[in-house]
């Protein structure tokens, strides 16, 4: 080999090796690009009327579990404001979206999902019964593309309601609010049982309906037309969202009355009897990442709730002139004075 070929040869060598040092770092700094979920969440109340349960406990447990709203996930909200003929067309959108999941909290806005869609996964936080409205083959295994958490144990809930309004009371004469506007059996089984466990308490039961805030007053007015002594109102994400209304109502009529969910006392009203809001959507959290790392809803199980909870209000008893069994007190979670 002569000095030409012998020089050549080294600075071809040079030039590789140059290459292959610039590149290096390249492939040292390379890093695998993180994937960004794309959720839905589609519910009948308000943003407003939720949002301390969003922003204080499911956008936190989310981000306990490396869910970040704004980094690596995005959520597409759907509010109803309380009218549940909005959801099909929520549900088409987040649908036609292509989201990865989809958080549906109420049975009603869940079958709205799993009407528009077989193969998203849909979550649901305050089901009444999963089974009964069609959105799981059993509680053990789901079977399908919808899984989550239930707010009642079953219609004996709403039962047993009735009878801590007549230990509240002693009531004879007990009106009952309900929406027949949700679509889905559980509404109605509730009322069955409240119905039936009506008769052996010694309960006569004047039942009302209200499908939205302007039926509220008639309905109230006719409670007083039917000398109606207390109320007894069914759990709905509509009512929820009014709360504040119908506790100055209860107020205006004097009725005392016992709902599903605490915040009602909160906003005024006399009782609640039922689970722990916030502790369903830190629960629903959990269910969130395990679909979003791969795990089916058909074969994680609905969760029921594990505690309900007794909330007495005494600053709304005393404004009635009623006074609360001390026993009853004793057995409450939680009073306010």
């Amino acid at each position: 080999m002569n000095n030409s070929e012998i020089t050549t040869s080294t600075r071809l060598r040079f030039v590789v090796a140059a290459v292959c040092l610039l590149a290096a770092p390249l492939v040292v700094d390379a890093q695998p690009v993180e994937k960004v979920y794309r959720i839905g969440y589609m519910s009948i109340p308000s943003r407003e009327s939720a949002g301390d349960l969003i922003n204080r406990v499911f956008l936190p447990a989310l981000r306990e579990r490396g869910l970040v709203d704004g980094k690596n996930l995005v959520i597409e909200w759907r509010w109803a404001d309380g009218k549940p003929e909005r959801l099909a067309g929520f549900a088409a959108e987040l649908v036609a979206l292509g989201v990865d999941l989809i958080v549906a909290p109420q049975s009603d806005s869940a079958l709205a999902a799993k009407r528009a869609t077989h193969t998203i996964p849909i979550v649901h936080v305050l089901a009444g019964d999963p089974v009964t409205d069609g959105l799981a083959a059993s509680l053990a295994h789901p079977g399908g593309n919808v899984t989550g958490l239930t707010s009642t144990a079953g219609p004996e809930i709403d039962g047993k309601r009735l009878e801590l309004l007549k230990e509240a009371t002693g009531t004879t004469r007990a009106a009952v609010l309900w929406n027949p506007a949700r679509g889905y059996p559980s509404v109605e089984h509730g009322l069955q049982q409240v119905r039936m466990d009506s008769r052996p308490l010694g309960v006569h039961l004047q039942v009302l309906e209200a499908r939205g805030p302007d039926q509220f007053e008639p309905a109230f007015a006719t409670m007083a037309r039917g000398r109606a002594d207390a109320l007894l109102s069914l759990t709905d994400s509509m009512f929820w969202l009014h709360r504040q209304r119908l506790a100055e109502l209860e107020r205006k009529h004097r009725l005392p009355t016992l709902h599903g969910l605490r915040e009602h006392v909160e906003a005024g009203s006399l009782m609640a009897y039922g689970p722990d809001l916030a502790d369903l959507f830190r629960r629903t959290a959990i269910y969130v990442d395990k679909i979003l790392k791969g795990a089916k809803p058909a074969d994680l199980p609905v969760e029921q709730p594990m505690k309900f909870e007794l909330v007495i209000n005494l600053k709304t008893a005393k404004a009635l002139g009623l006074t609360i069994p001390p026993w009853l007190l004793q057995q409450a979670d939680r009073v306010i004075k």
